[in-house]
């Protein structure tokens, strides 16, 4: 469907639909809490299975629904604060984007360590040619997938032990967060905006089309500054530069696109405050953030692979294998460039 563009010029949407924005977002928060109790998300401190992702000692699909809804509001309250932060009392809405963040951040380290692990685990089974690890090449196997073969088990189990240990301490930092009084506070401001919304004086009648319009104008600024040329290609060997090294900074590359996949992401919640229920799908802004999500994933696999490859005293088979994955993880965040590029500039083109 054809994207609703946004005319800074044009004001039909007023504050008062960012206020019921807000409260409706608000009262999202507060049914996903209230579900993720029912549901024993506050309860318990073991370690989550490898299965679930939630704050939840029992890793109910519950759970993890609620506990996702409450990012998604989360993100969502917060982003909208940031956008059209001129409407809004400027004390409350500084004080509680950066408690929302912290909430939405504590609750996604746990499934985002689940989700790394599951992809790194994946792309060993299809580098090594099978659906398990031998625990030795076969000698028939050219050596250099031998090599892959016999690393890939140990390779696996590395990683599981390392990304497992991180969730588990994501999981125990979640529930923490959950029961502390920083918590009890974002929740009790949540439960008031729900049905108060501190708008500036005469922000209700004020157009909300030019602070959307800037949140897009930054967006398209973004995209201008990435290297959409050389995303147009398949494969860049530059990305492989500071894979391995003994440098543990991230990707030099990587940090302008994931700031476009948050840019995107506001612009995509200014839209919804101001098109509402009738806000089109479109496929431009879909194609292009399932994109930077596929980027953010495989960079920060890739960025786990080379951490496990440092570890000290691992066999060079083991070496060898994370390597090959690292390696696979930056061919992934290529291709999600690629993705992005052909997304984005294949309408901007067909655009009159």
């Amino acid at each position: 469907m054809a994207q609703q563009h946004l005319d800074p010029t044009a004001g039909p949407v007023a504050g008062d639909a960012l206020a019921a924005y807000l409260r409706a977002q608000a009262t999202e928060f507060l049914r996903a809490l209230r579900q993720h109790r029912e549901t024993g998300g506050a309860a318990g401190g073991g370690p989550p299975a490898r299965a679930q992702s939630s704050v939840g000692e029992n890793g109910s699909k519950e759970a993890v629904d609620a506990a996702r809804a409450l990012r998604r509001s989360a993100r969502r309250i917060s982003g909208t604060l940031h956008t059209f932060r001129p409407l809004l009392d400027e004390g409350w809405s500084e004080g509680m984007r950066p408690e929302l963040a912290w909430l939405s951040g504590t609750l996604a380290r746990e499934h985002a360590y689940g989700a790394r692990l599951d992809r790194l685990l994946a792309a060993l089974h299809r580098l090594s040619g099978s659906a398990a690890f031998p625990t030795q090449a076969s000698s028939e196997v050219r050596p250099e997938k031998g090599q892959l073969t016999v690393g890939a088990a140990k390779a696996g189990a590395l990683l599981e032990r390392q990304l497992t240990l991180a969730r588990t301490r994501a999981h125990s930092a979640a529930l923490q967060a959950l029961g502390s009084s920083r918590f009890h506070a974002v929740a009790d401001n949540v439960a008031v905006l729900a049905s108060e919304v501190p708008l500036t004086a005469g922000a209700a009648a004020t157009g909300l089309g030019p602070m959307a319009a800037t949140a897009e104008d930054r967006l398209c600024d973004a995209v201008t500054g990435l290297p959409l040329v050389t995303a147009g290609h398949p494969y860049n060997s530059e990305a492989l530069v500071h894979g391995l090294s003994a440098d543990t900074a991230p990707q030099p590359q990587d940090a302008p696109w994931h700031q476009v996949r948050l840019l995107l992401r506001l612009h995509r919640y200014a839209r919804e405050v101001l098109f509402g229920d009738e806000v089109l799908v479109d496929v431009r802004l879909l194609n292009a953030g399932q994109a930077l999500d596929r980027h953010r994933d495989a960079a920060e696999a890739a960025a786990a692979a080379a951490s496990a490859a440092r570890t000290p005293r691992i066999a060079p088979a083991t070496a060898y294998a994370l390597g090959v994955l690292h390696a696979d993880q930056r061919h992934e965040v290529e291709a999600a460039r690629f993705a992005f590029q052909r997304a984005w500039l294949r309408e901007t083109v067909g655009t009159p």
